[in-house]
């Protein structure tokens, strides 16, 4: 797949809508750190913007109409108005955009009576990089260039993309995912206390690398186990009369065992645990430590694994051989889970020569070669120019 540029976005945009668009945004994935479903526990997060984008194309269209299409689509989705309700079947992904241009009245900002708008994205849907959140963010950085407010402050533009995927699209998602896209800056990480929001950047070693190998399992939050997860936590909370999983360290764990269900239990120790991991990863990056980074990685893992319970076979495996490479420092899942990718902190000498032979190893067992991205941190959301 060739890269899009903005040129090669004007052009789909042109023989699509037959006009030019009048802005073009762009707002990258994240890879999850660390920090696993730390966020909507009132717990802090480790991000980072990636290299690999959602372009949003967007104009404003005079008869009041609202016109979407995603490159590879096979017709434009026009609605007459608002439809007021979600969109199933293959233009579900509408919802999203959609639920962005709604978002803009819930805030306070104006929206475009009618639009155009064109989707282009070289990032791999499902792979636990969070599309929704790249495309959520383009589309309001286009959407509001189009009634000239896209001036719209970074933390405002991520509170605006998880309102609209909370609210309208039915993910109860933290802002790990619009904070890391809106905040992004290249060769560092994001840091969130989600608490606030309150945002930073911890630089990320140069001889450290991101490798993702996406095992083709449809990342599919909607589906339900997200939701249910995040019931489970506020439940647990509430059980031990907390607002939030990571008001409690890791020193009041033992006691919780016999307060909560076994299920509640074993959601509330990865939370804070995990949480605690966070404050870890990011004191160890300060201090140039990447071995204790990838220790930290992998044990993130294995509490996904075993306690949080959103992992699966396929990313297990591939932590395993991982694991077990001298160039790799640590890895684990990254996203949601319940399918999606692995991320692995490596040394400069791993190569794609290993990551192949990692892939082929996963293949022997699962009949399919993940697919391998190499990542470097990126910048975040923007208006192209």
């Amino acid at each position: 797949m060739s890269i899009p540029t903005r040129e090669s976005i004007i052009t789909q945009f042109r023989s699509t809508y037959g006009s030019p668009p009048s802005v073009v945004a762009r707002a990258p994935g994240r890879v999850e750190f660390i920090g696993n479903h730390t966020d909507y526990n009132g717990g802090a997060v480790l991000g980072a913007a990636i290299d690999r984008y959602v372009w949003v194309a967007a104009a404003t269209n005079p008869s009041g109409r609202l016109r979407l299409f995603s490159a590879g689509g096979q017709s434009v989705l026009e609605l007459p108005a608002d439809p007021g309700t979600r969109i199933t079947g293959s233009d579900s992904w509408a919802n999203y955009p959609l639920g962005v241009w709604r978002s803009l009245k819930d805030f306070g900002l104006r929206q475009p009576a009618g639009f155009d708008l064109f989707v282009e994205s070289n990032l791999p849907a499902g792979a636990g990089l969070s599309s929704s959140a790249a495309l959520e963010l383009a589309t309001a950085l286009a959407l509001l260039h189009l009634v000239d407010q896209a001036d719209l402050p970074a933390d405002r533009l991520a509170a605006l993309g998880r309102h609209a995927e909370n609210k309208y699209v039915g993910v109860p998602c933290g802002i790990l995912d619009q904070g890391t896209s809106a905040f992004g800056r290249a060769g560092h990480l994001v840091h969130i206390d989600c608490r606030g929001p309150s945002f930073s950047r911890v630089p990320f070693p140069a001889n450290a690398h991101l490798w993702i190998f996406n095992t083709r399992e449809k990342h599919a939050l909607i589906d339900g186990l997200y939701a249910t997860r995040n019931k489970e936590c506020l439940d647990a909370a509430k059980a031990l009369g907390v607002a939030f999983l990571a008001d409690l360290t890791p020193a009041q764990l033992p006691p919780l065992d016999k307060k909560l269900p076994p299920a509640q239990a074993k959601r509330a120790k990865h939370i804070i645990e995990e949480h605690a991991r966070v404050h870890d990863t990011a004191e160890a990056l300060q201090r140039g430590d990447l071995a204790m980074v990838g220790r930290l990685l992998t044990a993130s893992h294995r509490s996904s694994q075993h306690l949080f319970e959103n992992s699966t076979p396929a990313l297990d495996q591939l932590v395993d051989l991982l694991e077990k490479h001298p160039a790799v420092l640590g890895a684990r899942l990254t996203g949601g889970g319940f399918g999606g990718a692995v991320m692995a902190l490596t040394k400069d000498s791993f190569t794609e020569k290993d990551a192949a032979g990692i892939a082929r190893a996963y293949s022997a067992k699962h009949g399919r070669e993940p697919e391998m991205i190499h990542l470097q941190a990126a910048d975040g959301a923007k208006i192209e120019t």
